[in-house]
């Protein structure tokens, strides 16, 4: 959520930052209500101080043996001012928080505006693939060796499911097990958080009221602020575990990373690229997040983006990573950098970690703080997360990038411990 008091001391320098993002702002509500939210704030301390002002005469007047009738219904006048003054407040705020909860987060200043065609590559790793013989996709190689079955995870589930078999599952299983490895070693706190979260999980992330859509819902009650959702990443439960609580500041930073299953609503088109395992409903991924002194924020982004990295290097896979214009950053965050893998039979990069840093903006919705000991008073902390990683757009880049005329395809090196197999036929 953004700050009300940033955007009352500088509207346009917020509305030319959004714009960046390709989002139309106006303030004029918002500000219009905070106002009358001030004046009525006014009007009751006002209204309370007469009030005393009123009840401390009962006791005067009873000593002196006159009725106090008149003075209770005054004060009971000035009562109903007071409590109607506060009902007034209460709807303003609700009206300013729903109007900034729709908002997105404000970009960071070195992003570029607009969409994709603005992103930047800022590093590449390792050489593209080279063959001597036909390579295949994907898809085949991975029903050739009986690793994914796509045919009966859409009869179980539908478009969209798929069903690791065999040296698939355990594949799979390996890629996860290199995940918590090496981030253990760096010392992140292994979290396995529940699966069905509550309406404030999805708010405090930033995902809604917009995109509240997007994910599956499990209850049927026409609330949604009722309901319980399947987490699309595990994110959403990450950054709220502290959720109305003030941090010790020697705390910070907070390390976590969590393994989950994912679910989302968005589906595969019939695009060539999205086949297969590209893009789906359901997902496994190892998530990191981390709670960042603000002073150190972009030092937490860092280590995040190297760590993401380091994990696709290990795998000796080739990528690239990019720097996302301000418009193809996610509405909650203020900067995102994407670790893209090489798949070859597309010819394309396909994300497969997003580092983003929220800045305070999650904070601000869910209330997590720390207390700053130069100054005694609580301060927002910054929440940052980046997959570590998502597994459905690996397989298709280890498959075929390392993919032999023989149709076989060879284990990375670091996977072959939990795989069993130097060589998979």
């Amino acid at each position: 959520m953004l700050d009300l008091i940033r955007i009352r001391n500088n509207p346009q320098e917020v509305e030319d930052a959004l714009a960046k993002k390709g989002y139309k702002a106006d303030f004029a509500q918002i500000i219009a209500w905070d106002d009358e939210r001030k004046a009525t704030i006014t009007q009751i301390e006002t209204l309370k101080a007469q009030k005393n002002k009123v009840s401390a005469q009962i006791p005067v007047l009873k000593k002196a043996g006159q009725p106090v009738e008149p003075i209770f219904e005054e004060m009971r006048k000035l009562g109903e001012e007071i409590a109607e003054g506060d009902a007034k407040i209460n709807t303003l705020v609700s009206n300013i928080n729903d109007a900034l909860a729709v908002m997105p987060n404000i970009p960071d200043d070195d992003l570029l505006a607009g969409e994709k065609e603005n992103n930047q590559v800022v590093r590449m790793s390792g050489n593209k693939p080279e063959f001597d013989f036909v390579p295949k996709n994907h898809v085949d190689i991975c029903t050739d060796l009986g690793l994914i079955d796509y045919e009966r995870g859409v009869k179980l589930s539908g478009n969209g499911f798929w069903i690791y078999r065999g040296m698939g599952a355990r594949l799979e299983w390996a890629l996860l097990n290199y995940f918590v490895e090496e981030h253990l070693k760096d010392g992140y706190e292994f979290i396995l958080p529940p699966y069905q979260l509550g309406y404030n999980c999805g708010y405090g992330a930033g995902q809604f009221p917009k995109f509240s859509d997007e994910v599956y819902w499990l209850d049927c009650d026409e609330d949604k602020k009722r309901n319980r959702f399947m987490l699309p990443t595990a994110e959403t439960a990450l950054v709220n575990m502290y959720a109305g609580e003030i941090i010790d500041e020697s705390k910070l930073p907070m390390k976590f990373f969590a393994y989950s299953p994912c679910f989302r609503k968005e589906a595969g088109s019939a695009r060539t690229e999205e086949r297969g395992m590209i893009r789906g409903h359901q997902f496994n991924k190892v998530e990191m997040v981390q709670y960042a002194h603000p002073d150190h924020s972009m030092e937490a982004f860092e280590e995040l983006v190297d760590k993401a990295a380091r994990l696709v290097e290990g795998l000796g896979l080739h990528f690239r990573v990019s720097k996302l214009a301000a418009g193809d950053c996610s509405a909650s965050m203020a900067r995102t950098y994407d670790v893209e893998l090489w798949i070859p039979s597309m010819g394309i990069y396909k994300e497969c970690s997003s580092v983003s840093n929220a800045n305070d903006y999650q904070a601000r919705r869910n209330n997590t703080r720390f207390r700053d000991s130069a100054t005694g008073k609580p301060r927002f902390v910054h929440t940052l997360n980046g997959s570590g990683l998502a597994t459905s757009r690996l397989i298709p880049a280890i498959v075929e990038q390392y993919q032999n005329a023989d149709g076989s395809v060879t284990v990375p090196e670091v996977l072959r411990k939990y795989v069993g197999v130097d060589v998979i036929r």
